[in-house]
């Protein structure tokens, strides 16, 4: 596969933390990026209110999600082990940009989260902005040891996290952008114009806020990102 400037698109499967968690990684994957960019220009962006993301998103053009998943889902039964008989049903796509300052963070967005316990939903990330830009990072759960929080994990999870924060008073002031609190960074995907990352929607994982760069409405010069979030059912 090569992308739109004639660049081989190198493909990377990483096997990361004690879980062994499959991580895909494409780069030079370029041949999206110009037209989402200039979608994302034209776009209306607003807060979101559906999840706790710290910023301000906007919808991507339905052909354009068919378009990125159309040419990626076959490869995704291997790497992620998921049952041939399973259909990809997308969920939810937006760009995204960062917006909110860290003294405005409320106690879920200065910890690292998962989106949903289903161990057949994903998220796909991709790049879009050149950098420097702050990257994506994986947690551990130190009192649980967790890394994925599956339905059979969720109840302890939730009771043990809650707990430690409550003793300590709530989460450390600002973006997680480190191990700090109950948890422990051992994984970091790092920001580059051109990447896509698809991750299990069920790993712990965190935005690694560059403050200086990152904090911006302008989808010309901010942490310009394309989401898409779907399952296989």
């Amino acid at each position: 596969m090569n992308g739109a400037g004639g660049e081989k698109v190198q493909r990377k499967i990483e096997h990361i933390g004690n879980d062994k968690t499959p991580i895909l990684t494409l780069d030079s994957f370029d041949m999206f990026t110009a037209p989402l960019r200039n979608a994302a220009y034209q776009a209306t962006f607003a807060p979101d209110v559906k999840t706790y993301y710290p910023g301000v998103r906007a919808p991507i053009p339905k052909e354009a999600v068919v378009a990125v998943l159309r040419g990626l889902f076959r490869q995704l039964y291997p790497v992620f082990d998921i049952p041939r008989h399973l259909r990809l049903k997308p969920r939810d796509a937006n760009f995204s940009l960062i917006t909110r300052a860290p003294s405005a963070l409320g106690d879920l967005q200065r910890i690292p989260h998962f989106d949903t316990s289903n161990p057949y939903f994903f998220a796909l990330l991709l790049y879009l902005n050149p950098g420097p830009h702050g990257g994506t990072g994986f947690f551990r759960h130190k009192s649980t040891g967790y890394e994925r929080v599956s339905e059979e994990r969720a109840e302890t999870y939730f009771s043990v996290a809650d707990q430690f924060l409550q003793q300590q008073g709530g989460p450390s002031a600002g973006y997680v952008k480190e191990s700090r609190d109950d948890y422990e960074l051992f994984h970091e995907i790092e920001y580059r114009q051109h990447r896509l990352t698809v991750y299990p929607g069920n790993v712990l994982h965190s935005i690694l806020v560059d403050e200086q760069a990152d904090i911006s409405a302008d989808p010309k010069t901010g942490r310009l990102t394309a989401n898409l979030f779907f399952e296989f059912a």
